[in-house]
């Protein structure tokens, strides 16, 4: 019996998606639950798993196609068993025949020469399977002139494509499959420059944060903390946290407790503008800024105010590999009501971070760097200094209240006890 497979719901408002890479190919055996192909909507790339146990018949929409939430994308035969390959297939020798000049992988034929691949593919794509076969060895795929001839600009062996009759629309998909969307164009010779349209996830970001600049009055302040203490703490009991929690304690658990601390004493920070009015909000959802396998990601660690370090720095980790791994969730990015941006992990020394919308702050980070500041008694002293950036809706928040937000992270940061006192 065929189960159709279709695009799930991805999130309120959200009706079109794009089909990303296929997991499986046509004729390979799922299992229930089994990631069968990433769909990417434009705030997360979702992977959509086997709704029963089967083998994948037929693949309806190829990689780079524009789906719509409930369409069937492919067709999954229950209970079936997988296709068998063109080299395991148990098909008798045939009946001597004159010698035909056969593909390689290469596109070359039986005189050894090549096929050039065309000009809109560059790179001339893999076998899919099977590899080459031996000289004289049957093979129970046949192809129609047009699909040889698209196999051979491809570089792909026919007995590669599977044992079954296959068109010039079949190769065609079987090339698509697992493959990212294509160029728009591809550039003529000489030219150095290529075209690729966005994601969605993307054109997702490109809009929204151009829109939060044009909708919001963005202003930053800057400060600058020691790290001195939490360095210290780390390393004093680094190793008994991650051995009684399974976790290593970070410096994301410290800088979202004293953002916490902050928000509580200046709850402005924690509002959005509604409108002619202004939302305050009594809880506290940070979201983590994360670059994720498809690019810029917030997912939210929830109720961040009664969580402990380990249940921060755990919630950061599991959200950190679904990001990398594409397995973020519409539920994991929905609901923050501030953001902590942390570009130190890739070298930033100061930046302004862009709003988040609605959210009215966000709290930039950027790398610890030894510089020399002024000690007691006005010694010079050597410290490991970070820069901190707040980036704040100047419709609703005032520069005394953001200068203050950012004493109060800095204050917590350096005497980080006092995040433990409430204090």
């Amino acid at each position: 019996m065929a189960v159709r497979l279709q695009v799930p719901s991805l999130g309120e408002s959200i009706t079109q998606a794009t089909i990303g890479a296929w997991l499986k190919r046509e004729g390979e055996r799922v299992s229930r639950d089994e990631p069968v192909v990433e769909v990417e909507s434009e705030k997360a790339t979702v992977a959509v798993p086997a709704p029963a146990d089967g083998v994948l018949r037929r693949i309806l929409k190829p990689s780079g196609s524009t789906v719509v939430v409930g369409e069937t994308i492919a067709e999954i035969e229950e209970g079936a068993a997988e296709a068998p390959t063109a080299t395991t297939a148990a098909t008798p020798p045939p009946a001597a025949s004159p010698a035909r000049p056969s593909l390689s992988p290469a596109g070359g034929e039986g005189r050894g020469e090549g096929v050039r691949p065309s000009r809109g593919a560059p790179h001339p794509a893999p076998a899919l399977a099977g590899g080459e076969r031996e000289k004289g060895a049957p093979t129970a795929t046949r192809l129609t002139p047009s699909a040889r001839r698209l196999a051979a600009r491809a570089g792909i062996a026919p007995e590669a494509l599977g044992p079954r009759a296959l068109g010039r629309e079949d190769v065609a998909r079987a090339l698509d499959v697992g493959r990212e969307p294509a160029p728009v164009e591809a550039p003529p010779p000489g030219e150095r420059e290529r075209l690729v349209p966005m994601s969605p996830l993307r054109r997702t970001v490109a809009r929204r944060l151009l829109e939060a600049q044009e909708r919001a009055a963005i202003l930053t302040t800057f400060n600058e903390v020691d790290m001195s203490r939490v360095l210290e703490v780390r390393q004093r009991h680094g190793p008994a946290f991650q051995q009684a929690h399974g976790v290593k304690l970070g410096f994301m658990s410290f800088f979202v407790k004293a953002a916490v601390e902050a928000l509580q004493a200046f709850p402005v920070v924690n509002s959005e503008v509604r409108g002619d009015a202004v939302l305050y909000k009594d809880h506290y959802d940070i979201g983590v800024a994360v670059g994720g396998g498809k690019g810029l990601v917030v997912p939210v660690v929830r109720d961040a105010d009664l969580l402990s370090f380990a249940e921060i720095e755990i919630a950061i980790g599991e959200l950190a590999a679904k990001a990398r791994e594409n397995r973020i969730t519409m539920e994991d990015l929905a609901g923050g009501t501030f953001t902590i941006s942390n570009g130190g992990v890739y070298g930033s020394l100061l930046s302004t971070p862009i709003l988040n919308p609605p959210q009215s702050g966000i709290l930039g980070l950027h790398k610890i760097e030894k510089r020399p500041v002024a000690g007691p008694g006005d010694a010079v002293v050597v410290r490991p200094m970070m820069y901190l950036a707040l980036s704040y809706d100047h419709r609703v928040v005032d520069g005394r209240e953001a200068v203050s937000f950012l004493v109060r992270v800095k204050e917590c940061i350096e005497d980080p006890e006092r995040i433990l006192l409430g204090v």
